[in-house]
């Protein structure tokens, strides 16, 4: 499958067959493929919980509006953001690049975070949200349905994943095999609408 036929035929489904078990080799795929999402200054500052305790889910799923697919889908994956991913030895980083770019953008890293608490979030979340799509986009071609989630309370789903204090939870992506597709799209805004040629 090509990317546009995965970006195409993605869709957000909510009913999961709960028989259904994905394979050691499958998952392995779906995050080594997630963890080649971009992140800027390659700190990598996503971490993924992939939570396969039955009893776990179901904890989770009573924090996630009793949404079913938390619990159903083959695999539940928590995308959290370490949000001083950027402090800690940033040298590792760039570790295979040339010593002229690392004696750069080592210190560079700290320099654009420091004190900074709202753009570590923010670069945390956008992090999260391409890894997810990453794994959303490759679940797809591997003839997997997905979810992307924010429907669930985030210091329950921290408290009940032991998440060190520096981290939270940033979204869930639920995978799986369908028991009922997607309903047909809602409704697609015109491209002139949402695409602004340089300027409002």
């Amino acid at each position: 499958m090509n990317v546009s036929q995965a970006i195409i035929e993605r869709r957000s489904v909510k009913a999961y067959d709960p028989t259904h078990k994905m394979t050691e080799q499958e998952i392995t795929k779906l995050m080594s493929l997630a963890i080649l999402s971009p992140t800027a200054f390659n700190i990598q500052n996503w971490r993924f919980v992939v939570v396969d305790d039955p009893a776990l889910r179901k904890e989770i799923r009573k924090v996630s509006w009793d949404q079913a697919q938390v619990e159903e889908a083959s695999l539940l994956i928590v995308l959290t953001a370490d949000l001083k991913a950027w402090a800690k030895h940033p040298e590792r980083y760039w570790v295979n690049a040339p010593k002229p770019v690392q004696d750069y953008l080592v210190p560079a890293i700290g320099q654009y975070y420091e004190g900074l608490e709202q753009v570590q979030r923010d670069e945390a979340m956008r992090s999260c949200g391409m890894a997810a799509m990453n794994i959303m986009l490759t679940a797809k071609e591997m003839g997997y349905d997905t979810c992307p989630m924010d429907g669930f309370d985030f210091d329950a789903v921290a408290k009940l994943l032991n998440l060190p204090a520096d981290h939270t939870p940033a979204m869930f992506v639920v995978v799986g095999k369908a028991l009922k597709q997607a309903l047909p799209r809602g409704g697609q805004l015109a491209m002139d609408e949402v695409v602004i040629q340089n300027k409002f």
